[in-house]
C-alpha cells in the first residue's frame, strides 16, 4: 500500500469523526517523514505521481543539452529548475540531486581528463565522457518521464539521493 492509500484512509478516518483534526495531521506527517527509502526508489515505477511531476523531472534531465546552445547554459538551467520545483515534490527534488551530482561529476572528470590529453590517454577519455554527457541524460528523461528514478552510474554523491 502506497503513502497515497495510507492518507487517504486517514482523511476518511478523520471525516467520519473516528480520529480527531490533530491525530490525522500527526499521522499524516510521519507517514511522509517516513516515505519510500532510496532501494524502494531506485529502478521501480513510483507509484501515484502526476504526469506533471514526470515532466518537470524529465526536463530537469533534458534541460543539461542547454549548453549546446549556449555557452554554461547547460550548468545553470538544470540548478535553477531545480531549486525553482524541489519544494513541490520529493520526486523533483531527488531527480535535481541526482541531475546536479551528475553535472558535477562531469565537471571533475573533464578536467582530469584534459589534463591527461597531455599525455594522451585523455583523449579517449575525453571522448567516452562526451558520449555520456550525451546518453546519461537521454536515459534519465526517458526513466523520469515513466515515473522511474535512476541514477547516473559513475556519478559522485555530492547530495545524497535517500
Amino acid at each position: 500500500m502506497g503513502i497515497a492509500d495510507e492518507i487517504e484512509k486517514l482523511n476518511n478516518l478523520r471525516q467520519t469523526g473516528a480520529i480527531s483534526e490533530d491525530e490525522y495531521q500527526k499521522a499524516k506527517e510521519s507517514l511522509l517523514q517516513k516515505g519510500p527509502s532510496a532501494g524502494e526508489r531506485f529502478g521501480k515505477a513510483v507509484d501515484n505521481i502526476s504526469s506533471d511531476v514526470n515532466m518537470w523531472s524529465m526536463f530537469l534531465h533534458l534541460s543539461q543539452f542547454c549548453g549546446y546552445i549556449v555557452p554554461l547554459a547547460g550548468l545553470i538551467v538544470p540548478i535553477v529548475l531545480w531549486q525553482m520545483k524541489k519544494d513541490e515534490s520529493e520526486i523533483i527534488d531527488l531527480h535535481g540531486r541526482i541531475v546536479v551530482n551528475w553535472i558535477i561529476t562531469e565537471f571533475i572528470l573533464a578536467i582530469a581528463f584534459a589534463l591527461l590529453s597531455m599525455i594522451l590517454i585523455g583523449i579517449p577519455l575525453l571522448l567516452a565522457l562526451a558520449a555520456l554527457g550525451i546518453v546519461f541524460p537521454i536515459i534519465g528523461a526517458v526513466k523520469a518521464n515513466s515515473g522511474q528514478v535512476w541514477p547516473y552510474p559513475l556519478s559522485i554523491r555530492f547530495f545524497r539521493l535517500d
